[in-house]
């Protein structure tokens, strides 16, 4: 089963390296397309990607910031695995719990796999804004669509190319999340969830996600649920 992991990086010089590494290192003998999509970084991550070479690895680039969904649809436009995975460029998600996402789907289980960090009591708590500010998204998820989600905001989500595709997402921003996960839902396919490890980071170090988008991600949530 060929896997394609979509990496979008915006501004990620210092840590993209050595997630691309890990994303090889870690999962030796899966077959593995590695889409890196620069989001107009002003950084040094461009040249990061010129000197980063493994096989399977594409490089795309956006001359200007458009957003993380409009990062991952673009590398879902060329993706050429049965199973689509993202991952943030940061590590704070580790590409060796890859093994754990994909097997429901070689078991034929699930068309919909998240990594919950929820299910994993070993992991530290990011901020606690972020940790309560996740668990209100997922209670607001369940509430609207009956669902029994733990963690809806993960990074770790990964999908059967064909059925992501069909989503005709929109998104431009982080609402890929909510956008994605709202449109799953409601044609009724349930998200299987397993246990992933989660090391944080600061904001100091680059995290980039703010209040806002919380706020963005409740609203996503409740107008693709009636509307």
């Amino acid at each position: 089963m060929k896997i394609s992991v979509i990496v979008p990086a915006y501004n990620e010089a210092a840590t993209l390296e050595g997630c691309l590494a890990a994303i090889y290192d870690r999962n030796p003998g899966l077959d593995l397309e590695v889409i890196v999509v620069d989001d107009g970084s002003t950084d040094n991550t461009p040249e990061v990607l010129r000197r980063f070479r493994r096989p399977g690895l594409l490089a795309i680039r956006h001359q200007a910031n458009r957003g993380k969904g409009a990062a991952i649809r673009t590398g879902l436009a060329v993706a050429g695995g049965e199973v689509v995975l993202i991952q943030d460029a940061d590590l704070e998600y580790d590409p060796a719990d890859y093994r754990r996402l994909l097997e429901p789907f070689r078991s034929g289980q699930a068309q919909v796999v998240y990594g919950s960090r929820i299910l994993n009591p070993d992991n530290p708590m990011s901020y606690r804004r972020y940790y309560w500010g996740g668990r209100l998204l997922s209670l607001w998820t369940n509430l609207l669509f009956g669902s029994r989600v733990t963690d809806e905001p993960t990074c770790y989500k990964a999908f059967r190319t064909e059925l992501l595709r069909s989503l005709e997402l929109r998104c431009e921003g982080f609402e890929f999340c909510p956008e994605a996960t709202a449109k799953v839902l409601r044609r009724g396919i349930p998200i299987t969830e397993v246990p992933i490890r989660y090391h944080p980071r600061s904001i100091a170090k680059g995290k980039k996600i703010r209040w806002h988008d919380g706020l963005k991600a409740l609203w996503t949530l409740l107008k693709l649920r009636f509307w």
